[in-house]
């Protein structure tokens, strides 16, 4: 069984910053891709950021300048640290993780999701 546990969400004033985490856990052989989406109520989910293991990065246009992705390998941890908020950031922010299992399979996973609230 695999566990994506994420923290950090919560209410900012515009401007403010949250960092959020994600901790992996279970029977994964290996992880290649870490990342982090987001759902807007009424909207889609969308890609924020996410990181590969070798350390490539990608990033939503409009998050570019102000969110960071950094992960530990080791940890099976990834981080997004989320710097001058605006109410549009509002949302739900899932973890979502690309693995391989014992058994070769390509597998995804996702967090049970954290919100984030900017608001003043």
């Amino acid at each position: 069984q695999v566990q994506l546990v994420e923290s950090g969400g919560g209410v900012v004033q515009p401007g403010g910053s949250l960092r959020l985490s994600c901790v992996a856990s279970g029977s994964i052989f290996s992880i290649n891709r870490m990342g982090w989406y987001r759902q807007a109520q009424g909207k889609q989910r969308e890609s924020v950021a996410d990181i590969t293991r070798g350390g490539v990065i990608n990033y939503a246009t409009s998050v570019k300048g102000r969110f960071t992705i950094s992960r530990d390998n080791a940890k099976k941890t990834v981080w997004l640290q989320m710097n001058s908020l605006k109410p549009e950031d509002t949302a739900v922010y899932y973890c979502n993780v690309g693995a391989r299992d014992y058994d070769g399979h390509a597998v995804n996973y996702w967090g049970k999701g954290t919100l984030v609230t900017v608001s003043s």
